[in-house]
């Protein structure tokens, strides 16, 4: 079973996109968006889940670079 997580920019507060992992990432780890841009994880937050779900949403945290 993998883990569902919610790619969030950091800078903005808004979602990016949905990605699937393998296993529950750590701060620290490095990974490709669809964009096909490489971001590393700042924070990774873990919900509380709905209340009769077992599953807990987790937030990613990612700063994008800047398209100057």
């Amino acid at each position: 079973m993998g883990i569902n997580a919610m790619i969030m920019n950091a800078a903005t507060g808004q979602p990016i996109q949905k990605m699937s992992f393998g296993r529950m990432p750590r701060a620290g780890a490095a990974f490709v968006l669809e964009t096909g841009e490489r971001v590393t994880a700042q924070r990774v937050d873990i919900g509380k889940p709905a209340p009769g779900k077992f599953a807990a949403p987790v937030d990613i945290w990612v700063t994008l670079k800047s398209a100057a």
